[in-house]
C-alpha cells in the first residue's frame, strides 16, 4: 500500500478551498470554512478547517469570535499569536475600509443618518469605549475625524479646550462628536447628556455649530442632542439635517437598559 503524504493533502486541500472562493466568494461557505480559509495564513502546516470548528463552538457564532479579544481567543487550543492577532484584525480592516471608502468617495455629511452610519461603520470591532470628533466644512464635507480619547466621554481627558482647538486649527465649519459603548445599547446617559449640553455651549461661543453627539452601541445610533431636547425635538426634526431620522422604539431600549 503507498505511505499517503499528509504534507501534500494538506496543500491539495488548501488549494481546493482557495479555487473555490476565488470562484464564488464566500456565498456557500459555512462560517467554520470561512475560519479555516482564514487560518491558513497563520498556521501553515496544520488541519484548520477542525480549529474552525473549535472557535464556532467555544464563541457560538462567527461574530462573536471576531468580537472575542486576543487573550479569550489564545485559550483556544491551536490558536496561538500569529492566530490570534489576525483573527483580531479582520473587524479592525473592515472598519477601516469602509470608512475609508465614504472618505474617498467625499460623502457629504449633510443628514444625521450619513453621519450615524459613518460612525456604525467606524466602531465595528471596537472593545473599549472610544471619543471622535468629526469636523466638517461649510459644504458638509469632512476636513478630518479625529480620534480624541479612549474611554468615557465624561473623562477629565476631554476638555472642550482641546476640542475647540482641533476645530479651530481645520478651520472647520461645522463640529459632530461621538462615542460609543461597547457594552449595551444606545441609550445615553445623564452624564452624556450634561456633557453634550456644555459642549454644545463651547462651540456655540466660538461660531461652530457642534451638530450633535452620536452615541453607538449595537449596531445603532443614537443622537444625544435631539434625544435630549425633546422640546425642539418636532421642530428640529424638519430641517433638512434631521429630515430622514426617525426616532427608536423608547420603550423597548429602556427595557432592555433595565
Amino acid at each position: 500500500m503507498p505511505t499517503v503524504n499528509r504534507e501534500n493533502l494538506h496543500k491539495e486541500h488548501r488549494k481546493r478551498v482557495k479555487e473555490r472562493f476565488l470562484r464564488s466568494g464566500l456565498e456557500d461557505f459555512a462560517p467554520h470554512e470561512l475560519l479555516e480559509m482564514l487560518l491558513f495564513y497563520a498556521i501553515p502546516q496544520k488541519d484548520t478547517n477542525e480549529l474552525g470548528h473549535r472557535l464556532i463552538e467555544r464563541f457560538g457564532s462567527l461574530s462573536r469570535v471576531f468580537h472575542a479579544s486576543y487573550e479569550e481567543l489564545c485559550e483556544v487550543e491551536g490558536i496561538g499569536d500569529h492566530a490570534a492577532t489576525l483573527l483580531r484584525l479582520w473587524l479592525p480592516a473592515a472598519a477601516y475600509i469602509l470608512t475609508d471608502n465614504l472618505n474617498e468617495s467625499k460623502q457629504r455629511f449633510n443628514t444625521v443618518d450619513k453621519v450615524g452610519m459613518y460612525f456604525i461603520n467606524r466602531y465595528i470591532g471596537a472593545k473599549n469605549e472610544t471619543v471622535y470628533l468629526m469636523l466638517l466644512d461649510n459644504r458638509f464635507s469632512m476636513l478630518d475625524c479625529i480620534r480624541v480619547h479612549e474611554g468615557s466621554v465624561n473623562s477629565v481627558s476631554i476638555t472642550a479646550r482641546r476640542l475647540l482647538e482641533l476645530a479651530l486649527r481645520s478651520n472647520a465649519a461645522m463640529a459632530v462628536l461621538a462615542h460609543n459603548h461597547p457594552i449595551g445599547i444606545a441609550v445615553p446617559s445623564s452624564e452624556d447628556v450634561g456633557t453634550t449640553m456644555a459642549l454644545r455651549d463651547s462651540f456655540e461661543a466660538i461660531g461652530i455649530p457642534l451638530l450633535e453627539h452620536i452615541l453607538v452601541a449595537g449596531g445603532e445610533y443614537t443622537p444625544i442632542l435631539l434625544r435630549s431636547e425633546r422640546q425642539l425635538a418636532e421642530s428640529k426634526r424638519g430641517t433638512s439635517f434631521y429630515a430622514n431620522y426617525t426616532f427608536p422604539n423608547e420603550e423597548r431600549l429602556q427595557k432592555e437598559q433595565s
